[in-house]
This record gives structure tokens, C-alpha cells and sequence, in this order.
């Protein structure tokens, strides 16, 4: 990762792939990235599946207790209204990229607080509920597909730990 940028632009530049600049010219600050996995493999992008997976399968089974499937509602419904979804999760342009494999897999930038934690409160759930669920963080998360201000969607560079 670069640590100098001689301009504004090399700023910018920088900054598109994932460093923020801490006010000191020329000094930049990684942004950390984090992901809530389960163990089970997800088909399509060939790593470890998200908690937003595991925690729409909870929601639409028989077993969840009811004060647990009310909390995990709010939290869904909260994210629905506060997370954008993505249109697409792959790096190709042609057409039909829509029926191509999504190699891309989400990421919260560590500066989504209120996403973080909410995260938290669906990890306490799922694993309440026999779900295995773990935090990954990472500074280099790969060729970025989409990103906003509280999420990166990226196809993972070889050496990225994803779970």
C-alpha cells in the first residue's frame, strides 16, 4: 500500500484504494474493512458465505424464537432502509453480466459505526441460533465493483483473507 502521495491527485488516487488522508500532508491512514462470515461456502463466490445470508435463512425458519425473530425483523428492515444494494457484484461490463457468477463479496468500511454494530446485534442472534460467525478485517480487499459510504463490493485480490 502506498504511504506518500506528492499530490492532490495521488490523494485522490489513494484514497479510491482505501487509504484516508489524516490531515498531515503526504501521510495516509488505511481504511479497514470488515466482513461478518459464517462457516458455510457460498456457491457463487467461492467464500465463506455473509451473515446477511445466514441471518434471511434464520428469518424464514420454523425454529427461530419469536423475541429473536422480532429483533432480527427490526435489524432487516433497518438495513433495508439504511444500506443500498448493489446492481451488480462482478467486474464484467458485456452483456449478460448478469448471468455470470458474482465473484464479488461485500464489506463494511470501518467507518459505518451504526451498520457495525447493528452487525453485531444479527451476530449475537445467529449465534444464539447454532450459526459459527466471525469478523474479518482487511486493508487490501480487492478490484472494487461498487462502493458508497458505508460498504465496498470487491472481487478479492489472491492473498485476501475473505474468512
Amino acid at each position: 500500500m502506498r504511504t506518500r502521495c506528492a499530490s492532490a491527485r495521488g490523494a485522490h488516487t489513494h484514497a479510491l484504494l482505501g487509504g484516508r488522508s489524516t490531515g498531515t500532508l503526504g501521510r495516509i491512514d488505511p481504511v479497514a474493512y470488515l466482513r461478518f462470515v459464517v462457516s458455510k461456502i457460498d456457491p457463487d463466490s467461492g467464500v465463506e458465505g455473509g451473515l446477511f445470508a445466514a441471518a434471511y435463512a434464520l428469518r424464514d425458519s420454523a425454529v427461530l424464537p419469536a423475541a429473536h425473530r422480532s429483533t432480527l425483523e427490526n435489524h432487516l428492515n433497518w438495513f433495508r432502509a439504511n444500506l443500498e444494494i448493489p446492481s451488480r457484484f462482478n467486474r464484467s461490463r458485456s452483456k449478460g453480466y448478469y448471468r455470470r457468477a458474482t465473484k464479488g463479496i461485500s464489506w463494511f468500511r470501518d467507518t459505518a459505526k451504526e451498520h457495525i454494530a447493528r452487525m453485531h446485534e444479527l451476530k449475537l442472534i445467529a449465534e444464539a441460533n447454532g450459526y459459527v460467525v466471525s469478523l474479518v478485517k482487511e486493508d487490501r480487499i480487492g478490484y472494487v465493483i461498487y462502493e458508497d459510504a458505508n460498504q465496498v463490493i470487491a472481487e478479492p485480490f489472491a492473498d485476501t483473507h475473505t474468512g
